[in-house]
Parts: C-alpha cells; sequence; structure tokens
C-alpha cells in the first residue's frame, strides 16, 4: 500500500474511533442516582401536556380541551373508550388553542371520550 494512503486510512479509523466514543459518551445516562429515568416523558422548558380525562357523552358530542393561560396547541389525540367504540375525529380547535375529540358506541346512545393537548408558549 501506498505510504500516504496508509497514513490516510490509519486517520480515518483513528477519527472513526474517537466519533464513535464521543457519540457513546454523550449519549450515556447520566440521570443522578434515584432520579426518574431518563427524559422519555419530559417536555421541553414552556411545553405542558394537558388532558381531559375520560367521561361519557352522547355519540358525537365533542369534548373540547383548552390550552392553560396563553398557551397555544402543538398538538393532541383522543381516545374513544367502551365496547365498540370508535373514534371520529380528533383536531385542533379553529383559534389553536385546544383539542376536540368526539366519537360514537355500536349499540350504544353514549361514549366514553378523552383528550390530549401538547401546548406550549
Amino acid at each position: 500500500m501506498h505510504p500516504k494512503k496508509s497514513t490516510a486510512l490509519v486517520m480515518s479509523v483513528l477519527l472513526a474511533g474517537a466519533c464513535m466514543a464521543t457519540a457513546a459518551a454523550a449519549s450515556a445516562d447520566t440521570t443522578p442516582a434515584g432520579a426518574p429515568p431518563g427524559p422519555a416523558h419530559a417536555l421541553p422548558p414552556g411545553y405542558v401536556l394537558v388532558t381531559l380525562p375520560n367521561a361519557n357523552v352522547p355519540n358525537f358530542q365533542r369534548r373540547t380541551l383548552y390550552c392553560p393561560g396563553s398557551k397555544r396547541v402543538l398538538g393532541g389525540g383522543a381516545e374513544a373508550r367502551g365496547n365498540r367504540a370508535i373514534l371520529v375525529g380528533s383536531f385542533p380547535t379553529d383559534d389553536g388553542r385546544g383539542w376536540i375529540g368526539l366519537g360514537r358506541q355500536d349499540g350504544y346512545n353514549d361514549v366514553g371520550i378523552s383528550v390530549f393537548a401538547i401546548c406550549a408558549d
């Protein structure tokens, strides 16, 4: 092998190894002992997860959840609960301040609906 190519190959291998070591160190768990595990459920500062707990409402009746204060909705979802419950809609309010969920339940006059929203400044 040509000496310049050999040197370039060795340097590439060393750089790749250094990058992998740096990436491994960056991804290492730095959670203090006794603290809850990782930020899997943590939201960035200024963000809040808001929930509207399950409640039975007439089929196709909207349940609307609003963000607190001046926060705006970034995303959300809804869940229909019950025997043969169907989620019909899950979408933001027209003013961007909340989330709407609605559903129906086959064979029943009402359905359980929960609504969730991620809000931020």
